[in-house]
C-alpha cells in the first residue's frame, strides 16, 4: 500500500494513505542497514500487519524529490514563513537567513506577515516592497479576524509546505484556522502510544485536502548559515543583481570597494536599508567564522 509519512516518533513512523487512513508503522531493519532514515514527507510503501489496529511495516521509501536539513524533512514544495508585523516586531536578519537557508536548498518561499490588524498600510506596502523585490510571495494575514487566509489556503492548495517562524508570532493560529481538525489527529496519536504526547518537537504533516499538505515544523530563534562562503553570499539577494553591472570590479562584494553600483541604487533607496545592513552583518559573520 502506497502512503505518505505524516510523523515520526522513537522509531515508529505515522503513515497516511488515501484508501484507507492512518497507520502505525515500523521501519524494516534494512533502512538502518543502507543507513537510511525514513523522514516526514516521504512517500513509501508499506505492509498492513493488523487492519483492525491500524499497524504495519514500512518496506520502501520512494525517491525523494528533496530533502530538507533544517527541518529533516522530504519531498516539500515551498515554505511558508510566518513573522508577525509587530508585537513581535519583526526580525528581518532572521527572515533573511531564513530565505538564504531555503534558496540554497532550491525551496522557493512564500513570506506570511501575520497580525495586519494592527499594522498601518504604509507598514504593509514598505514590507511587500522589499520583500517582493527580492523574489518573494508576500501574504498578510490576521489570525485573529480571520483575514486574509483565502489567499494563504490558494498559495498551498496542491503543494506540500513547510511552515515556520519565531514564536510568538501567530504560527499555531494560522495553523489551526488551516486545519482544525488537527487537534483530534494529534490526539489519537497520544493516545495510542504515550511517546506521542509530547510532540511540540517533532517535525509533522498534515493533510489539509487531497494533494496538499502542510508540514508545522518547531518554532526557531536563530539560525546559522552553516558551509556558506562570503563570496557566495551576496547570490542570495537577488535585488543586488540589477546593479552589479555597474560595480568598478569584477566580484566586488558591495562592502568597502569604489565605484559600487549595489551601494549607489542603496544611496538612491533602490535596495532596502535593512536588507543590505542585514547583507553586511551575515559577510562579516561569515568573514570572521572560525575554520576547523
Amino acid at each position: 500500500m502506497h502512503g505518505k509519512i505524516i510523523k515520526g516518533i522513537a522509531g515508529f513512523y505515522y503513515v497516511h494513505t488515501t484508501e484507507s487512513g492512518t497507520y502505525e508503522c515500523k521501519a524494516k531493519g534494512i533502512f538502518r542497514k543502507d543507513k537510511i532514515k525514513p523522514l516526514v514527507g516521504d512517500n513509501v510503501i508499506i505492509d498492513v500487519i493488523n487492519e483492525e489496529e491500524k499497524t504495519g511495516n514500512l518496506v520502501e521509501i520512494l525517491p525523494r524529490k528533496n530533502v530538507l536539513v533544517r527541518p529533516a524533512v522530504a519531498n516539500v514544495d515551498q515554505a511558508l514563513v510566518i513573522f508577525a508585523i509587530s508585537r513581535p516586531k519583526p526580525n528581518f536578519n532572521l527572515l533573511d537567513r531564513f530565505l538564504i537557508m531555503m534558496e540554497r536548498q532550491n525551496v522557493p518561499s512564500v513570506i506570511c506577515f501575520n497580525k495586519m490588524d494592527i499594522a498601518s498600510e504604509e507598514e504593509e506596502q514598505k514590507l511587500r516592497t522589499i520583500y517582493e523585490n527580492c523574489g518573494c510571495q508576500v501574504l498578510f494575514t490576521s489570525a485573529a479576524q480571520e483575514e486574509g487566509m483565502e489567499n494563504v489556503r490558494s498559495r498551498l492548495r496542491g503543494k506540500t509546505t513547510t511552515v515556520a517562524g519565531p514564536s510568538g508570532v501567530g504560527k499555531s493560529s494560522i495553523i489551526n484556522l488551516l486545519a482544525p481538525d488537527v487537534g483530534m489527529e494529534t490526539g489519537e496519536i497520544s493516545q495510542k502510544i504515550d511517546r506521542g504526547k509530547h510532540t511540540t518537537r517533532h517535525s509533522q504533516l498534515i493533510m489539509l485536502e487531497e494533494g496538499t499538505y502542510i508540514m508545522d515544523t518547531p518554532g526557531f530563534s536563530s539560525l546559522y548559515l552553516q558551509d556558506l562562503e562570503k563570496e557566495e553570499l551576496k547570490d542570495f539577494f537577488a535585488e543586488f543583481k540589477e546593479y552589479e553591472p555597474y560595480c568598478r570590479f569584477q566580484g566586488c562584494a558591495h562592502i568597502n570597494e569604489p565605484g559600487c553600483g549595489v551601494k549607489a541604487a542603496l544611496e538612491e533607496g533602490k535596495i532596502s536599508l535593512s536588507r543590505y545592513e542585514n547583507y553586511v552583518e551575515l559577510y562579516n559573520e561569515l568573514k570572521d567564522k572560525r575554520r576547523y
